[in-house]
């Protein structure tokens, strides 16, 4: 009897979890790029249950040097995105209707970091020189400054010679360029790490630059906020991971942990991934999540400022919503 009964007793357990299972909203999120600390507040989300509380089986997937988040969301590939307002008000213009729904970055981590050898000390010392820059929506907050500067990119006297950097450090490493593109959080340490020293570099922070724009934020489709049942999976969604990032800041290392045992490719290290978690937190410290207006209009203005040949040609309109976070605060 007492052998049936707890037969039974399981039974009734493992149908309750396939039940719950089966009831939980699927929520896919695409990343902007690879498994790493700066997306730690979603694995922490995943990894502490967080999602499972509100009731959402959440799937994460991985960017990469040829996955355009964007592209996946229009595609249907994923319900939500990471991606950088840059990148996601130029594509809004090109006609995919991307909306923000949060920010869980409130600064900027991108810079240019150049070898202090070349005599670079200010950006007036650009001019002339070659730069490394990423594309694939990377480049705006870069064209955008050098319009502001009043530097063209295309080369020509008094402007600078534009690399096309891939996604490490060897032009700087290998002087083929005097600076390159960097985030306060990985290249710049890489570059630290191939033996480089702090005082053989200068750094050049967008933010100090008065042309930050804003970076790690959540987008999704306009249309798909017309859907109640969306609008309220996306709340739920947003406030459990912005539990996890406020437990990444308070648990940098264990957060870091969760991200190396989400790293399928095995690509990463302990000790890059915990530097990272504690420079990230820098970025999302003092967020709820809720975008900042002040933040979004500084953006916008960056952008459209691009001298002859701006990132965005008029101000967006609708391009952000703060219903899911009014909604995820309360």
């Amino acid at each position: 009897m007492t052998i049936k009964l707890t037969s039974m007793l399981l039974a009734a357990a493992v149908s309750l979890t396939a039940m719950q299972a089966a009831a939980a909203d699927k929520v896919t999120l695409q990343l902007k790029w690879v498994t790493q600390a700066q997306f730690a507040g979603y694995y922490v989300a995943k990894d502490k249950g967080f999602f499972e509380e509100e009731g959402l089986d959440v799937e994460i997937k991985p960017g990469g040097p040829d996955i355009a988040p964007p592209q996946v969301l229009a595609g249907g590939g994923a319900d939500v995105i990471v991606d950088w307002m840059p990148s996601a008000l130029a594509t809004r213009e090109k006609g995919v209707p991307l909306v923000n729904i949060a920010q869980p970055f409130k600064s900027s981590g991108m810079m240019l970091t150049c070898l202090k050898e070349t005599g670079i000390t200010k950006p007036e010392d650009f001019k002339g020189k070659t730069l490394g820059v990423w594309f694939f929506g990377n480049e705006y907050p870069f064209l955008s400054w050098m319009g502001t500067l009043g530097i063209k990119t295309d080369g020509s006297e008094g402007g600078v010679t534009v690399l096309k950097q891939g996604f490490n450090v060897d032009p700087l490493l290998q002087k083929q360029a005097a600076c390159i593109s960097t985030m306060t959080y990985n290249e710049y340490w890489q570059v630290i790490d191939a033996g480089i020293k702090p005082e053989e570099l200068v750094t050049f922070k967008y933010e100090d630059e008065g042309v930050a724009t804003l970076e790690d934020g959540l987008y999704v489709l306009e249309d798909k906020l017309a859907d109640p049942a969306f609008k309220e999976k996306m709340v739920k969604f947003v406030r459990a991971s912005m539990k996890g990032w406020k437990y990444a800041e308070s648990n940098p290392d264990e957060a870091a942990e969760i991200v190396l045992e989400n790293d399928a490719s095995g690509a990463q290290t302990e000790v890059h991934q915990k530097r990272m978690m504690g420079e990230v937190a820098k970025l999302t410290a003092g967020s709820n999540g809720a975008l900042d207006k002040a933040a979004y209009e500084r953006t916008v203005k960056t952008l459209l400022g691009g001298g002859s040949d701006p990132v965005i040609t008029k101000e967006p309109t609708g391009a952000f919503t703060t219903e899911i976070t009014d909604a995820a605060l309360k």
